[in-house]
């Protein structure tokens, strides 16, 4: 069951704010749960993700470090966004920072997960081209990270609940 305020319709969805049909959820057990690049935005992010580790023993994360994307990081990304076109991206990163003033970092995060959590795995991976929709900025984006001239601000995480 995917949830989302703006999940597409059908009966595999519901198109909400987790918050507001987590009770619902409990009512049954889960086998996994995967959080597609919404952890950054849950508040209270300590009882969101207990009330994660409750519904279901494996959690799948698949995220993005906002506190990340400065310096080197923020202008490789704003150079190729001005060549991206018609892409539903933020064109500057510090006018989308003052849009979402409220992010968490993902330190905070990964700290929330692994008191809940047994950590199994953490991986950092490319994220700009998500934003731009480039398989040819995914290629840049890895080689710039290999290179060293930027860090990989996405990261997938997998863990165990410590129930």
């Amino acid at each position: 069951v995917g949830v989302d305020p703006r999940a597409p319709a059908g009966d595999r969805y519901l198109r909400s704010e987790f918050q507001k049909v987590a009770a619902a959820l409990t009512s049954e057990r889960w086998d996994a749960i995967v959080a597609a690049r919404v952890l950054h935005h849950v508040d209270p992010l300590d009882g969101g993700v207990a009330l994660l580790a409750q519904l279901a023993p494996l959690l799948l994360v698949d995220e993005f470090a906002p506190d990340l994307i400065v310096g080197d990081a923020q202008r490789w990304y704003e150079e190729r966004r001005s060549a991206a076109g018609d892409v539903q991206a933020p064109e500057r990163v510090d006018d989308w920072r003052r849009r979402h003033p409220h992010l968490h970092p993902h330190d905070v995060v990964l700290g929330v997960l692994r008191r809940c959590y047994a950590e199994r795995e953490l991986a950092w991976v490319p994220y700009f081209h998500r934003w731009l929709r480039s398989a040819a900025v995914e290629a840049e984006e890895h080689l710039a990270i290999e290179a060293g001239d930027i860090p990989a601000v996405g990261w997938r995480w997998a863990g165990v609940a410590r129930l």
